[in-house]
C-alpha cells in the first residue's frame, strides 16, 4: 500500500511538472505572438495566439485565464485581416477572413466582432458585385448579385443591379423579374424606368424586324411602367403600317403630348392632319394642317390640303 501512495504521489508531481511546463510553453508562446501583433504581423499572431489558447485549455483550470484572453484577441486578428483584404480589393480573401472571424467570434462569445463582420460580409458582397459590374464582367455580376439577394431577398438596390446584369447579358426575362422583385423592395422609381427601357428596346428591335404587333404590344409594355414618347412613336408606326389608323392616331397625339417640340413634331402633326382627313374627319384635319402652315417643309403641303378642305 505505501508503495502505491508513493507511485501516485510521483504520478502527481509528474503531472504537475508538465503542467507546469505546458502553462510556461503556452505564456511564451502568447508573448510571442503578442509580440508579432505588435509589429504587425498580424499572421504570424493568429498562428501563436491559436497555438497558445491550444495549449492553455490542456492545462485545464490553471491556463484558463490565459485561453480567455486568446479567445478575445483571435477574432479581432480575423477581422483586421479581413479588413486589410477588403482594402486591397481582394474580396474573396476577405470574405473567407470575414466568415471566419464571424464563427469564430460567435464560438467565443464576442459580441462586437460578430457585429462587425455581420456588417462587413454585406459591404464586401455589394463591392464585389459592383465592381464586376462597372468592369463589364456581366455573368459574373449576376452571381455576385443572386447572392446576396439568396441571404437578403428584400435587398432592393441589389435586384435593381442584378436586372442591370441580367440585361447586358441579354437575359431580358430574368432581368424583368429583377427589377419587379426591385419595385417591391424600395426601388419603384428606378425599376420601372428600367423596366420601360427594357421593353422600350423590344419594341424598337420587334418594329425593325418586321414583327409589328409585337412592336405595340412591347411599346405599350413600355409605357406602362413610365411613359414616354419613344414608345408612343413606335406604337404609331407599327399600327400605322398595320392601316390600324385610329391606334395610329391614338399614339401620334401621345407622342406630341410628351414631346410637343420635338425635332419632328411638325412631321408628326402633317402625319396626323393626313390621317384625319383620310378618315373623314374634316375638322382634325384643318386642325392640324393649320398647326404647319409656316414650316418651310410641310407649309405648302398643308396650304393645299387646307384649300381642299375648305371647298
Amino acid at each position: 500500500m505505501k508503495k502505491f501512495f508513493a507511485l501516485a504521489a510521483a504520478v502527481l508531481f509528474t503531472a504537475i511538472s508538465v503542467s507546469a511546463q505546458d502553462m510556461a510553453e503556452a505564456t511564451e508562446t502568447a508573448k510571442a505572438a503578442n509580440e508579432a501583433l505588435m509589429t504587425g504581423d498580424n499572421q504570424t499572431a493568429l498562428a501563436q495566439f491559436k497555438s497558445a489558447l491550444e495549449m492553455a485549455e490542456m492545462c485545464g483550470g490553471e491556463g484558463m485565464e490565459l485561453a480567455e484572453t486568446c479567445k478575445g484577441i483571435i477574432p479581432k486578428i480575423l477581422l483586421s485581416l479581413g479588413k486589410s483584404d477588403v482594402k486591397a480589393k481582394n474580396y474573396d480573401a476577405a470574405l473567407t477572413q470575414l466568415k471566419e472571424a464571424l464563427e469564430t467570434a460567435k464560438a467565443y462569445g464576442s459580441a462586437e466582432v460578430q457585429e462587425d463582420a455581420t456588417e462587413l460580409i454585406g459591404q464586401v458582397h455589394n463591392q464585389k458585385a459592383a465592381e464586376l459590374l462597372n468592369n463589364g464582367d456581366f455573368a459574373g455580376a449576376v452571381e455576385a448579385y443572386k447572392e446576396i439577394l439568396a441571404n437578403d431577398p428584400t435587398n432592393g438596390m441589389a435586384a435593381l443591379r442584378l436586372g442591370m446584369a441580367y440585361g447586358k447579358i441579354g437575359n431580358s426575362e430574368e432581368a424583368a423579374a429583377a427589377y419587379e422583385t426591385a419595385m417591391a423592395n424600395g426601388q419603384d422609381k428606378n425599376a420601372r424606368k428600367q423596366l420601360s427601357i427594357l421593353f422600350l428596346k423590344q419594341a424598337q428591335a420587334a418594329l425593325k424586324g418586321g414583327k409589328l404587333q409585337d412592336a405595340i404590344d412591347a411599346a405599350e409594355k413600355s409605357g406602362s411602367y413610365l411613359e414616354s414618347a419613344n414608345a408612343y412613336k413606335i406604337a404609331a408606326s407599327a399600327a400605322t403600317k398595320l392601316d390600324k389608323k385610329d391606334a395610329a392616331v391614338e399614339y401620334y397625339e401621345k407622342y406630341l403630348e410628351l414631346a410637343p417640340n420635338a425635332a419632328d413634331a411638325n412631321g408628326i402633326i402633317c402625319t396626323l392632319a393626313v390621317l384625319y382627313q383620310q378618315a373623314g374627319n374634316k375638322e382634325k384635319a384643318i386642325e392640324n394642317y393649320e398647326k404647319i402652315l409656316t414650316d418651310a417643309k410641310y407649309g405648302e403641303t398643308a396650304k393645299a390640303q387646307l384649300a381642299v378642305l375648305r371647298k
